[in-house]
């Protein structure tokens, strides 16, 4: 429930009066004796989505737009016409005027908003290089982004054009800020002994994972911007779900940032199409959930202007989504067919070894070497192969090539492979091992042997060099 209390103009107390008991609503009337153009207060409860139409009536009854109005939340109410209003008024939407000012609140001051983009960024980027997912979560905590948002949206459908473009610009400035912030901070910690010589921040999974953006991408940003849109007009849980705002915009921004402060222009790229997309989805979902929830300007003259300028900008984010999209989809399909491929060529080399002419040999290993961006680039996949043999036999010359052949004809791809052979030897049995962080380690019988040593090396086509992960783009 909510408690409004709303000054009289001279002249209009009795058509005040008569709109409140008309509409069936208790009401307590002061006199008020500290400005002349008033001659009273009213104060009375309604429940929350009753606040706009109610004070849309006594606009009608002679109360100014202007008026001074207080809209404040209850604890309790005891009425007799309590749960006649309550029916009249479903719901726990917040009015228009609760929403205007919960916008407001949610656009901090430039120092503190700033001041929390740049310590988010910093926790994020520690987690993003530590691959730390509890690091990063604590990143989203301190991320103040689901503020400007909201306010954006909010300012664009109610026609607070000043809100609108305050949203706007925080949301810009930040994400860039962040940026910078990773960039700067990358460039820090890559020359000092915190991070160790050498790294290479496309091997770290939190960070590949957003070097390859698809549409799941997509959908997280949509559900973040729903979520905090029906958060805030229904007054409930906006601190977490502005976590998840968070989730889907600074981690891709400090990536990006690393990219920037490692040279890598692909990570750089790739992470700064994730925030782009997820900000348009963001602010779209949250301005369609703000349309259909049915708010609409104060002034009744403005609202074919907002209703043309609501669907003008909504197009606008549409089409750009649409353009981004096409990035997504190409990655999508792209994760689809090399994790495919993947599987197949693991497979079908396990059956290879598995027949009688091989079983001499123990297969140890398999890793195939294709991501999204061989596909997008047009590069052919390597599978490497382990292979372990007795020590008295002798190596084929032919077994890469018959391999290859075999791949080739079963994925319909061209394949490069390399075998190896080792010479192993083991005290008692080994449990099988069936994935490794290189590939798929396969063992089966123990062989006797000499020490280990690698002994040869067979390829059917010397492999491409190691790419990093991410977007199709060319690399420095």
């Amino acid at each position: 429930m909510r408690l409004v209390q709303v000054l009289i103009p001279e002249g209009n107390r009795d058509s005040v009066v008569e709109t409140l008991n008309e509409q069936g609503i208790d009401y307590a009337v002061f006199d008020e004796t500290g400005r002349g153009e008033f001659e009273a207060m009213v104060q009375f409860p309604v429940p929350p989505t009753g606040v706009e139409p109610v004070l849309e009536e006594l606009r009608a009854a002679g109360v100014s737009e202007s008026a001074y109005t207080i809209v404040l939340p209850t604890e309790t109410v005891v009425s007799e016409r309590l749960e006649s209003l309550q029916a009249l008024y479903p719901g726990d939407r917040l009015s228009r005027e609760e929403l205007t000012a919960s916008a407001r609140s949610l656009a901090p001051e430039l120092t503190t908003y700033f001041a929390f983009i740049v310590l988010s960024t910093v926790i994020a980027v520690g987690g993003l290089l530590l691959d730390s997912a509890a690091t990063i979560i604590g990143a989203m905590v301190v991320a103040p982004l689901m503020g400007p948002a909201i306010t954006a949206s909010a300012g664009s459908v109610l026609a607070e054009r000043d809100l609108a473009m305050r949203g706007i610009v925080l949301q810009v400035t930040g994400l860039l800020l962040a940026i910078a912030v990773a960039a700067a901070l990358g460039a820090l910690l890559r020359g000092t002994v915190i991070v160790p010589p050498g790294t290479d921040i496309r091997t770290i999974p939190q960070i590949a994972e957003r070097t390859s953006p698809d549409f799941l991408a997509l959908f997280i940003a949509f559900g973040s911007g729903i979520a905090g849109a029906i958060s805030v007009s229904r007054g409930s849980g906006s601190t977490l779900v502005g976590v998840a705002i968070a989730v889907a915009l600074i981690p891709p921004a400090g990536t990006a940032g690393l990219g920037i402060a490692w040279g890598f222009a692909g990570v750089a790229a790739s992470a700064s199409v994730l925030v782009l997309v997820n900000l348009l989805a963001i602010n779209l979902s949250a301005l369609t959930v703000f349309r259909l929830s049915g708010y609409l300007p104060e002034r009744t003259d403005d609202r074919e202007a907002v209703r043309a300028s609501v669907f003008r900008r909504g197009a606008i984010l549409v089409v750009a989504l649409v353009g981004l999209s096409v990035v997504l989809g190409l990655v999508t399909v792209a994760s689809y067919q090399t994790t495919t491929f993947e599987h197949r060529a693991t497979a079908e080399t396990e059956r290879f070894f598995d027949q009688d002419a091989r079983s001499r040999y123990d297969l140890e290993a398999v890793t195939v070497d294709y991501d999204s961006q061989d596909i997008l680039l047009g590069n052919d996949p390597t599978v490497s192969v382990v292979v372990g043999r007795p020590n008295a036999t002798a190596v084929p010359p032919d077994l890469a090539d018959g391999l290859d052949r075999r791949l080739e004809e079963t994925t319909d791809e061209t394949v490069g492979v390399r075998v190896s052979f080792v010479v192993a030897q083991q005290s008692g049995p080994i449990p099988p091992t069936t994935e490794t962080s290189t590939g798929t380690a396969l063992r089966r019988t123990a062989r006797v042997g000499g020490k280990f040593s690698v002994d040869s090396d067979r390829r059917s086509r010397p492999p491409p060099t190691a790419r990093p992960t991410g977007l199709a783009v060319p690399r420095d």
